[in-house]
Protein backbone atom coordinates (compact mmCIF):
# COMPACT_ATOMS: atom_id res chain seq x y z
CA UNK A 1 0.00 0.00 0.00
CA UNK A 2 1.41 3.42 -0.88
CA UNK A 3 2.10 6.10 1.68
CA UNK A 4 -0.81 8.46 2.28
CA UNK A 5 0.97 11.09 4.35
CA UNK A 6 4.76 10.62 4.20
CA UNK A 7 4.53 10.74 0.42
CA UNK A 8 7.82 12.48 -0.29
CA UNK A 9 10.99 10.41 -0.39
CA UNK A 10 12.76 12.66 2.12
CA UNK A 11 16.44 12.32 3.00
CA UNK A 12 16.41 10.99 6.57
CA UNK A 13 20.18 10.50 6.82
CA UNK A 14 20.37 12.94 9.75
CA UNK A 15 18.13 10.53 11.67
CA UNK A 16 20.26 7.44 11.06
CA UNK A 17 20.62 5.34 14.20
CA UNK A 18 24.12 5.75 15.65
CA UNK A 19 24.72 9.11 14.01
CA UNK A 20 23.09 11.50 16.47
CA UNK A 21 20.47 9.20 17.95
CA UNK A 22 21.93 6.34 19.95
CA UNK A 23 21.77 2.74 18.79
CA UNK A 24 22.40 -0.60 20.47
CA UNK A 25 22.68 -4.17 19.16
CA UNK A 26 19.33 -5.90 19.66
CA UNK A 27 17.44 -2.61 19.38
CA UNK A 28 16.62 -2.42 15.66
CA UNK A 29 16.06 1.03 14.17
CA UNK A 30 12.48 1.43 12.95
CA UNK A 31 12.18 3.16 9.54
CA UNK A 32 11.69 6.89 10.11
CA UNK A 33 9.36 7.41 7.16
CA UNK A 34 7.13 4.50 8.19
CA UNK A 35 6.95 5.75 11.80
CA UNK A 36 5.84 9.14 10.48
CA UNK A 37 3.20 7.54 8.27
CA UNK A 38 1.78 5.46 11.13
CA UNK A 39 1.66 8.44 13.48
CA UNK A 40 -0.14 10.55 10.91
CA UNK A 41 -2.71 7.83 10.25
CA UNK A 42 -3.37 7.58 13.98
CA UNK A 43 -3.72 11.36 14.23
CA UNK A 44 -6.19 11.29 11.34
CA UNK A 45 -8.43 8.90 13.30
CA UNK A 46 -8.28 11.13 16.37
CA UNK A 47 -9.00 14.28 14.37
CA UNK A 48 -12.11 12.59 12.98
CA UNK A 49 -13.29 12.48 16.61
CA UNK A 50 -12.56 16.22 16.99
CA UNK A 51 -9.33 15.60 18.90
CA UNK A 52 -6.74 17.79 17.22
CA UNK A 53 -4.01 17.14 19.78
CA UNK A 54 -1.34 17.56 20.85
CA UNK A 55 -1.16 13.86 21.69
CA UNK A 56 0.46 11.59 24.25
CA UNK A 57 2.21 8.64 22.60
CA UNK A 58 3.03 5.42 24.43
CA UNK A 59 5.12 2.41 23.39
CA UNK A 60 5.04 -0.63 25.72
CA UNK A 61 7.98 -2.21 23.83
CA UNK A 62 9.98 0.96 23.32
CA UNK A 63 13.48 -0.52 23.17
CA UNK A 64 15.86 2.38 22.72
CA UNK A 65 12.99 4.79 21.86
CA UNK A 66 14.68 5.64 18.58
CA UNK A 67 11.44 5.92 16.62
CA UNK A 68 9.74 7.91 19.41
CA UNK A 69 12.60 10.41 19.44
CA UNK A 70 12.61 10.86 15.69
CA UNK A 71 8.83 11.30 15.69
CA UNK A 72 9.17 14.19 18.11
CA UNK A 73 11.41 16.12 15.73
CA UNK A 74 9.14 15.38 12.78
CA UNK A 75 5.80 16.09 14.50
CA UNK A 76 6.69 18.24 17.51
CA UNK A 77 3.62 20.47 17.44
CA UNK A 78 1.30 17.46 17.45
CA UNK A 79 2.96 15.71 20.41
CA UNK A 80 2.40 16.58 24.06
CA UNK A 81 4.26 13.75 25.79
CA UNK A 82 6.17 10.59 24.95
CA UNK A 83 5.97 7.62 27.31
CA UNK A 84 7.90 4.41 26.84
CA UNK A 85 8.31 1.19 28.74
CA UNK A 86 10.28 -1.98 28.24
CA UNK A 87 11.19 -5.05 30.25
CA UNK A 88 14.88 -4.64 29.35
CA UNK A 89 16.72 -2.27 31.65
CA UNK A 90 19.61 -1.80 29.18
CA UNK A 91 17.15 -0.78 26.47
CA UNK A 92 15.57 1.73 28.85
CA UNK A 93 18.97 3.27 29.50
CA UNK A 94 19.32 3.80 25.77
CA UNK A 95 15.76 5.16 25.60
CA UNK A 96 16.57 7.78 28.24
CA UNK A 97 19.63 8.88 26.27
CA UNK A 98 17.67 9.20 23.03
CA UNK A 99 14.77 11.03 24.65
CA UNK A 100 17.23 13.39 26.33
CA UNK A 101 18.01 14.64 22.81
CA UNK A 102 14.61 16.33 22.87
CA UNK A 103 16.11 18.87 25.29
CA UNK A 104 18.72 21.51 24.58
CA UNK A 105 20.89 20.27 27.45
CA UNK A 106 20.76 16.73 26.12
CA UNK A 107 21.66 17.81 22.61
CA UNK A 108 24.50 19.99 23.90
CA UNK A 109 25.89 16.95 25.69
CA UNK A 110 25.63 14.86 22.53
CA UNK A 111 27.28 17.60 20.47
CA UNK A 112 30.19 17.71 22.93
CA UNK A 113 30.44 13.92 22.80
CA UNK A 114 30.56 13.81 19.00
CA UNK A 115 33.00 16.75 18.88
CA UNK A 116 35.29 14.82 21.21
CA UNK A 117 35.19 11.77 18.94
CA UNK A 118 35.93 13.95 15.92
CA UNK A 119 38.92 15.49 17.68
CA UNK A 120 40.21 12.08 18.74
CA UNK A 121 39.65 10.13 15.53
CA UNK A 122 39.05 12.68 12.78
CA UNK A 123 36.55 10.47 10.95
CA UNK A 124 34.33 11.92 8.26
CA UNK A 125 31.37 10.09 9.86
CA UNK A 126 31.93 12.05 13.08
CA UNK A 127 32.12 15.30 11.11
CA UNK A 128 28.81 14.50 9.43
CA UNK A 129 27.25 13.51 12.76
CA UNK A 130 28.36 16.79 14.31
CA UNK A 131 26.75 18.77 11.50
CA UNK A 132 23.53 16.78 11.96
CA UNK A 133 23.53 17.32 15.73
CA UNK A 134 24.03 21.06 15.33
CA UNK A 135 21.19 21.13 12.81
CA UNK A 136 18.93 19.36 15.29
CA UNK A 137 19.84 21.91 17.95
CA UNK A 138 18.93 24.83 15.71
CA UNK A 139 15.64 23.16 14.94
CA UNK A 140 14.94 22.32 18.58
CA UNK A 141 15.46 25.94 19.63
CA UNK A 142 12.62 26.93 17.31
CA UNK A 143 10.37 23.99 18.18
CA UNK A 144 10.74 24.56 21.92
CA UNK A 145 9.25 28.04 21.57
CA UNK A 146 5.79 26.47 21.14
CA UNK A 147 5.97 23.96 24.00
CA UNK A 148 8.16 21.34 25.64
CA UNK A 149 7.56 17.70 24.75
CA UNK A 150 7.60 15.83 28.05
CA UNK A 151 9.18 12.38 28.17
CA UNK A 152 9.38 9.52 30.64
CA UNK A 153 10.15 5.82 30.64
CA UNK A 154 9.52 3.00 33.09
CA UNK A 155 10.35 -0.68 33.31
CA UNK A 156 7.44 -3.03 32.70
CA UNK A 157 6.51 -6.32 31.11
CA UNK A 158 4.23 -5.41 28.19
CA UNK A 159 2.24 -8.60 28.82
CA UNK A 160 1.48 -7.73 32.44
CA UNK A 161 -1.46 -5.37 32.99
CA UNK A 162 -0.41 -4.76 36.60
CA UNK A 163 3.03 -3.64 35.43
CA UNK A 164 1.51 -1.33 32.87
CA UNK A 165 -0.95 0.14 35.36
CA UNK A 166 1.83 0.71 37.89
CA UNK A 167 3.68 2.79 35.30
CA UNK A 168 0.75 4.53 33.62
CA UNK A 169 -1.79 4.83 36.42
CA UNK A 170 -4.76 6.78 35.15
CA UNK A 171 -2.76 8.71 32.55
CA UNK A 172 -4.66 9.21 29.32
CA UNK A 173 -2.89 7.79 26.27
CA UNK A 174 -3.94 9.02 22.84
CA UNK A 175 -1.78 6.81 20.64
CA UNK A 176 -0.03 3.51 21.24
CA UNK A 177 2.60 3.04 18.55
CA UNK A 178 4.75 -0.04 18.94
CA UNK A 179 7.02 -2.27 16.90
CA UNK A 180 6.67 -5.61 18.65
CA UNK A 181 9.51 -8.16 18.87
CA UNK A 182 9.99 -10.56 15.99
CA UNK A 183 12.71 -12.10 13.88
CA UNK A 184 16.27 -12.94 14.81
CA UNK A 185 17.31 -9.58 16.27
CA UNK A 186 14.66 -9.26 18.96
CA UNK A 187 12.32 -11.53 20.88
CA UNK A 188 9.73 -11.45 23.64
CA UNK A 189 11.14 -11.44 27.15
CA UNK A 190 8.82 -12.36 29.98
CA UNK A 191 6.32 -14.32 27.90
CA UNK A 192 4.59 -16.89 30.10
CA UNK A 193 5.73 -15.22 33.32
CA UNK A 194 2.45 -13.58 34.30
CA UNK A 195 -0.04 -15.73 32.44
CA UNK A 196 -0.57 -19.38 31.67
CA UNK A 197 -2.38 -18.39 28.49
CA UNK A 198 -1.32 -20.16 25.32
CA UNK A 199 -2.23 -17.07 23.30
CA UNK A 200 0.61 -15.52 21.28
CA UNK A 201 2.53 -12.78 23.13
CA UNK A 202 1.08 -10.08 20.85
CA UNK A 203 -2.44 -11.07 21.90
CA UNK A 204 -1.40 -11.11 25.56
CA UNK A 205 0.00 -7.61 25.11
CA UNK A 206 -3.31 -6.40 23.64
CA UNK A 207 -5.15 -7.93 26.60
CA UNK A 208 -2.85 -6.14 29.05
CA UNK A 209 -3.22 -2.84 27.20
CA UNK A 210 -7.00 -3.20 27.05
CA UNK A 211 -7.07 -3.03 30.84
CA UNK A 212 -5.24 0.31 31.03
CA UNK A 213 -6.29 2.23 27.90
CA UNK A 214 -9.33 4.39 27.27
CA UNK A 215 -11.77 3.62 24.43
CA UNK A 216 -10.51 6.64 22.51
CA UNK A 217 -6.90 5.38 22.30
CA UNK A 218 -5.69 4.40 18.85
CA UNK A 219 -3.37 1.38 18.93
CA UNK A 220 -0.95 0.80 16.05
CA UNK A 221 1.08 -2.41 16.10
CA UNK A 222 3.88 -3.09 13.62
CA UNK A 223 5.02 -6.69 13.23
CA UNK A 224 6.13 -9.24 10.69
CA UNK A 225 3.45 -10.45 8.32
CA UNK A 226 3.19 -13.86 9.98
CA UNK A 227 1.64 -12.64 13.22
CA UNK A 228 -2.10 -12.25 13.72
CA UNK A 229 -2.64 -8.96 15.49
CA UNK A 230 -6.19 -9.25 16.74
CA UNK A 231 -8.15 -9.47 19.99
CA UNK A 232 -11.88 -9.87 20.63
CA UNK A 233 -11.99 -6.65 22.66
CA UNK A 234 -10.69 -4.51 19.80
CA UNK A 235 -12.11 -3.29 16.52
CA UNK A 236 -9.69 -3.14 13.63
CA UNK A 237 -9.47 0.29 11.99
CA UNK A 238 -7.18 -0.75 9.18
CA UNK A 239 -4.32 -3.01 8.22
CA UNK A 240 -1.63 -2.20 5.69
CA UNK A 241 1.74 -3.52 4.62
CA UNK A 242 5.02 -1.76 4.03
CA UNK A 243 7.89 -3.94 2.89
CA UNK A 244 8.32 -6.87 5.27
CA UNK A 245 6.08 -5.34 7.92
CA UNK A 246 2.37 -5.25 8.54
CA UNK A 247 0.77 -2.47 10.55
CA UNK A 248 -2.53 -3.09 12.27
CA UNK A 249 -4.48 -0.19 13.75
CA UNK A 250 -7.03 -0.98 16.45
CA UNK A 251 -9.40 0.56 18.94
CA UNK A 252 -11.09 -0.98 21.96
CA UNK A 253 -14.70 -1.86 21.34
CA UNK A 254 -17.22 0.63 22.69
CA UNK A 255 -19.72 -1.51 24.51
Amino acid sequence: MPYRFATESTDYSDYTSGRVFYGLPGCPAFPVRLASEIFQRCAEVLRADNDSGPYTIYDPCCGGAYHLSTLAFLHWREIREIVGSDIDGDALGLARRNLSLLTLDGLDGRIAEIAGMLESYGKSSHRAALASARGFRTRLEKLSMSHVVRTRVFQANALDADDLFAGLGSQAIDIVLTDIPYGQRSGWVGAGVVSDSDAPPAVQMLEALWQVLSPTTVVAVASDKGQRIQHPSYDRIERFRMGKRQIVMLRTMSG
